[in-house]
């Protein structure tokens, strides 16, 4: 991340006025990386503001940065706030030290911070105020059922395609893989049986280089590809067209995207967004607090209706979901130093890393 202390640039917001008229607008959200209709991220945590405001009558908005730094960001945030922004909603680990300074600069406004916790640029203090509600997912279970379901389905030579190694990224990587090695061992695969080919290209753009490397993937034998990155999935997508294979989605349900999509790995965003919301509204906005959404209070899932699976089923899905809110099935914790999943015992599946 860029120094505060750099010369602050002019930064202007691209805005859409999602009401129709100009003046104050209550709910805000700023976008991370993309815009509002990534299939991703942003549309997920979007369309949980969007409901609300809808269904309540609540005037809102949504400001686009035009560039990833702390300075715009928080320039933005203020934008917002001058706009007459009660909440605020900042998807994205990328907004942690911008409402970390936000936070005690806007006292009455409400922050609602998906996928992060506030810090200081040197890591040095993590502060979540009163003012602010910090949102987490598990992504690893998330992660897992996907893995599983794959497995479970007869796919054997996997693909994991992660943007940015952030947390979250690496947690939707080795829960893939602790899923994928599950299933394994529930059906007595032989040692190796299950391949997973696996790397990080470093942002969350769709570039012809990940498109090159999907499709690289998927004539050397790779069957399926989860694609964990926001806009990377495109690149990973137009790859399974091309080839003729299959891609598991990420963050919400990726299904209208491509026809090669055969489930996607969720996370409850338009849902957590939503009733951050309500909470205010209803008099007890959790403030001060860290929510993380799991499946033991349908946080994360994968979207059945929609899958395109051969044989795993709907009583397989609710077999194994119900294993994961019970606790059942061991959460993974320990990474490689370079983020990349190591604490399944790889007896079963074979992890290549591709660089």
């Amino acid at each position: 991340m860029k120094k505060l202390g750099v010369i602050l640039l002019s930064v202007f917001v691209l805005l859409s006025f999602a009401c129709g008229n100009t003046g104050k607008f209550e709910l805000a959200l700023i976008t991370d990386l993309g815009n509002i209709d990534d299939k991703s991220f942003n549309q997920g945590s979007w369309e949980g503001l969007y409901q609300y405001a809808i269904e309540n009558d609540i005037t809102y908005k949504y400001y686009q940065p035009l560039e990833q730094s702390n300075v715009a960001y928080l320039s933005t945030i203020d934008l917002a706030v001058r706009g007459g922004a009660k909440i605020i909603v900042t998807p994205g680990f990328l907004f942690e030290v911008p409402v970390f300074i936000a936070q005690d600069r806007y006292p009455d406004v409400r922050f609602i911070l998906v996928d992060g916790v506030p810090h200081s640029e040197d890591y040095s203090v993590f502060k979540i105020a009163d003012n602010t509600v910090g949102v987490l997912y598990a992504e690893d279970q998330a992660g897992f059922l996907a893995g599983y379901a794959a497995v479970k389905d007869g796919y054997r030579r996997l693909g994991f395609v992660g943007g940015m190694a952030v947390p979250a990224v690496v947690r939707f990587g080795y829960g893939f893989v602790q899923g994928a090695e599950y299933a394994a061992a529930e059906l007595r695969l032989a040692p190796g049986a299950i391949t997973i080919n696996y790397h990080y290209t470093g942002g969350f753009a769709a570039t012809p280089e990940a498109q090159t490397l999907s499709a690289s993937w998927f004539r050397e034998g790779v069957e399926v590809i989860f694609a964990c990155g926001g806009a990377v999935g495109n690149s990973v997508m137009a790859a399974a067209e091309q080839e003729g294979k299959k891609v598991i989605g990420v963050d919400v349900d990726q299904s209208a995207e491509s026809p090669t999509v055969i489930t996607s790995a969720m996370k409850g965003l338009q849902t957590s967004v939503y009733n951050c919301i309500a909470a205010y509204y209803e008099g007890y906005f959790p403030g001060g607090e860290t929510l993380v959404f799991e499946a033991a209070n349908n946080g994360v899932g994968l979207p059945m209706e929609t899958s395109k699976f051969q044989t795993f089923n709907l009583d397989d899905y609710n077999a194994i979901y119900q294993k994961l809110i019970e606790g059942a099935i061991p959460r993974m914790v320990t990474l490689s130093e370079d983020g990349s999943p190591r604490a399944v015992p790889v007896r079963i599946t074979r992890i290549t890393e591709v660089r």
